[in-house]
């Protein structure tokens, strides 16, 4: 990328990564970690025209959300129920976006309709959160 001058990064990261998560703190420190990378090479790459930005998707629809709510219900003894509505009350939206739309995010940042973005943690989370 160097070598052409121009190129484009996508780090994926986590609204963990700017949120404190109770019970999974060494996952939320590696995603905070993945923002601090994305900034610092953004400010490093940038003179040689490439550009680097995170995706911080909040809970997403799928098997892996799936798995967290159940070791959350467990840990705290609450039923499974109680445990995905903990994270559906902070989404405005009401709902956990798709991998399809992160995916749109990431294309969009990777393209040059993205061409003066760099440095940005940008997240998909229907407002999880917000932060």
């Amino acid at each position: 990328m160097i070598e052409r001058g121009r190129g484009s990064i996508v780090n994926i990261s986590s609204v963990a990564g700017r949120i404190g998560y109770p019970l999974r703190t060494p996952y939320a420190a590696s995603k905070w970690g993945m923002i601090g990378l994305s900034h610092s090479l953004a400010a490093e790459l940038g003179p040689h025209g490439i550009r680097v930005n995170a995706v911080l998707p909040g809970p997403i629809q799928g098997e892996r959300i799936d798995q967290v709510i159940a070791a959350r219900a467990k840990a705290e003894g609450k039923s499974v129920e109680e445990a995905r509505q903990w994270f559906v009350k902070d989404i405005p939206l009401k709902r956990m976006p798709t991998s399809e739309e992160v995916a749109e995010a990431v294309l969009f940042l990777a393209s040059d309709a993205a061409s003066a973005m760099t440095g940005q943690a940008v997240t998909v989370c229907g407002g999880f959160r917000m932060q």
